[in-house]
């Protein structure tokens, strides 16, 4: 059974530098009765995957951040890395060490993030604004006044125009997952996405024109 939460230690999980500075984490195979710890864990003791992460939480952070550079989305992936490898421990095979099954997981979880992320800014170029980039109080509120001004259009844009929008760049999905969530080839799905793209930087160009009093 899934444990109710898990959650890293944020405070002490890569709190030494900015940078995950290589330390000596290397551990021997099954180290200090860690598979008995694994087995333990596959049969439901929620005391014995705590330990493993205790162990592992530090260098799950670590591995994440080489991905994202974001400490914040590192912690996030690591903790749904954990979830994930918990839900998985079934499938864990026998005799395996643990931590590089691990950080497979969270190096999945963290490139899965950086996908989202990489995706919104992307939307942001095709529709002629930069990415959010924040280092002063009126930059904030620059910034926050454009994502209103993006989902306001975006509320205004057909339905399907949403949902074709909302799967690409919201929820990070590729072309191919994005066709096979929409059931349409992958051809229609490109051009479908081309189209709404174009009807929400009319929208954009029509709130602004109304902004300045202009005809809407």
């Amino acid at each position: 059974m899934l444990p109710r939460s898990i959650s890293l230690n944020r405070g002490g999980v890569g709190s030494t530098a900015a940078w995950p500075i290589a330390r000596d984490v290397r551990v021997t195979d099954l180290d200090a009765g860690e598979a008995d710890l694994v087995e333990r864990a596959r049969h439901g003791d929620q005391a014995a995957f705590g330990k493993l992460i205790s162990r592992h939480q530090e260098v799950a952070f670590r591995a994440a951040y080489l991905v994202t550079r974001d400490r914040d989305d590192a912690a996030d992936a690591a903790q749904q890395a954990f979830i994930k490898a918990h839900r998985a421990l079934d499938r864990f095979r026998a005799g395996s060490r643990f931590r590089p099954w691990l950080l497979q997981i969270a190096t999945n979880e963290a490139r899965n993030l950086q996908r989202a992320a990489g995706a919104r800014g992307r939307l942001a170029l095709r529709l002629g604004r930069a990415p959010d980039v924040v280092d002063s109080p009126e930059a904030h509120a620059e910034a926050m006044e454009r994502r209103s001004q993006l989902l306001t259009a975006l509320e205004r844009c057909r339905r399907e125009d949403q949902e074709i929008i909302g799967y690409r760049y919201f929820l990070g999905l590729s072309e191919a997952e994005t066709a096979t969530a929409l059931d349409c080839p992958p051809g229609t799905a490109k051009s479908r996405l081309s189209r709404a793209l174009g009807r929400l930087r009319a929208e954009l160009m029509s709130s602004s024109v109304t902004a300045q009093g202009g005809p809407r």
